[in-house]
């Protein structure tokens, strides 16, 4: 007998109806009931969401990016109110996504994601290269570096410094069918004029003075794979000659005579600065940049995409707390719109290194605060923001102190309360605030309430905040 497909439902603490016993006829039907989304595994056929509210959830947002391709289906109450146009926009929003009317009719399978203009990466794939793709702007730069590697074509990235330009380079050749041959990286800004000519084409026995052997050079070592020439708009124009010649007849002539030799290498090139600009002042050769531009990616700033700084700040805070051998740290939520209002002049780069000083100066606290982060207000007139009213109330708003925590104290009512509640409801609000700060990770949130992680699974068993069958196995 062929197993049913199987479909989860998030019902965002909404009631099910027993429409999960109704659907055991066609789907293997799994549900988390918490009133927080959590990601669906990754073998169901079928993602069911309860839509509840005017807008989906934040954390909603961020899991889109990571489920690929697996069809999604939105659920309204059949005896529900009707959503408002901007409810639907906001919800409908969330990406390749269906609606639907809970009811004893089950969904029918085989539904298949709707199509997309551009053919995407899920963020999942995308981290395993180093990158986050939950912007728009991001997916159009892995399509475009997806559809590079499926070829030999020179690439040129453009973009400003530390936004991820070598990372690209590197998923590219990742992508393509010589992920196992050599990946080459030359920044051509840091090699002395006199010597990249030798360090990129190689030279013979006796080529110049120093020249004690026979050096094959970055080209020829690269041979069935990718080279990456970073910064070539620093290439002086002697040298934009040779890699002219390269690109046109795929050989490299070593320095001192001798044969050409043949390579088979994809090129992949980066400046951060205006090329054209540098062909137009005559500074670099208008032939060799139209061989350069085949295939260009523009990589967007930071600042243009800050959905995606909260998926980065936690890939550096993962990474770094293991770099130096650090008990893995949790971001509070009140640092993501700290960190998305800043401009980000060094882009990438800027952030992790701010997220590592973070982690390295809040000693053996597990949770980072807006306060690990008051050294990016001290250095604001760095920040490179364009001084202006918006740009103010984004600082003013990003590094404003929030208000404490209104505290737990009461005074008895004189009718008297059920302390069995009022207790089980603070429990659950910690407990839900804890899994907010770890992202859902149930043994640090454990760790953060002073728990063993099986107590805590128990107390979200006993408090309806998941199903018993999802339950991690103790």
């Amino acid at each position: 007998m062929a197993p049913l497909p199987r479909l989860h439902w998030s019902t965002l603490g909404d009631d099910t109806g027993g429409l999960e016993h109704r659907w055991a006829a066609l789907w293997e039907v799994t549900a988390d009931r918490g009133s927080l989304p959590a990601l669906a595994p990754r073998e169901v056929d079928l993602w069911v969401i309860s839509v509840k509210s005017a807008v989906p959830p934040p954390e909603l947002n961020h899991m889109m990016a990571e489920v690929g391709a697996l069809p999604i289906l939105l659920a309204l109450k059949a005896d529900g109110p009707a959503l408002e146009p901007k409810a639907l926009a906001a919800w409908g929003a969330l990406g390749s996504v269906r609606w639907g009317v809970l009811g004893p009719e089950p969904p029918v399978p085989g539904l298949r994601p709707r199509s997309s203009p551009t053919t995407q990466l899920s963020a999942s794939q995308a981290l395993a290269y180093g990158l986050v793709g939950a912007s728009t702007a991001m997916q159009d730069v892995l399509a475009r570096a997806r559809s590079a590697a499926a070829t030999r074509a020179t690439v040129l990235l453009l973009g400003e410094s530390g936004t991820g330009k070598e990372v690209i380079a590197r998923a590219i050749h990742r992508m393509s069918a010589d992920a196992n041959q050599p990946f080459v990286a030359v920044h051509c800004g840091s090699i002395p004029e006199n010597l990249l000519e030798s360090e990129l084409f190689g030279y013979n026995k006796g080529a110049f003075t120093d020249a004690r052997k026979d050096t094959p050079g970055k080209f020829r070592e690269a041979h069935g794979g990718t080279i990456f020439l970073d910064e070539v708009g620093t290439m002086p124009l002697a040298a934009q000659v040779r890699l002219l010649r390269v690109l046109q007849e795929r050989e490299v002539q070593p320095l001192g005579g001798g044969a050409p030799v043949k390579v088979d290498v994809r090129v992949v090139t980066a400046s951060n600065v205006d090329l054209w600009k540098k062909v137009q002042d005559g500074s670099f050769r208008e032939d060799l940049f139209y061989r350069l531009e085949v295939v260009p990616i523009t990589m967007p700033p930071l600042r243009a995409r800050p959905e995606e700084v909260p998926f980065l700040a936690q890939h550096f805070l993962n990474r770094k707390a293991r770099e130096h051998g650090l008990y893995p740290k949790a971001l509070h939520p009140s640092v993501d719109p700290l960190l998305m209002a800043l401009p980000w002049p060094g882009n990438v780069r800027q952030l992790e290194n701010a997220i590592e000083r973070a982690i390295v100066l809040s000693d053996k606290r597990p949770v980072l605060t807006r306060e690990d982060f008051a050294f990016l207000a001290e250095r604001r007139g760095d920040l490179g923001a364009e001084p202006g009213p918006v740009t103010e109330l984004r600082f003013t708003e990003a590094f404003a102190p929030r208000e404490p925590a209104p505290a737990f104290g009461m005074d008895l009512p004189p009718e008297g309360l059920d302390l069995n509640q009022v207790v089980s409801g603070m429990e659950k609000t910690l407990m839900l605030q804890s899994l907010a700060i770890t992202r859902g990770n149930k043994k640090r949130a454990a760790d953060l309430l002073g728990l063993k992680r099986t107590t805590f699974l128990e107390k979200m068993k006993r408090l309806d905040l998941e199903d018993p069958a999802e339950a991690e196995p103790e």
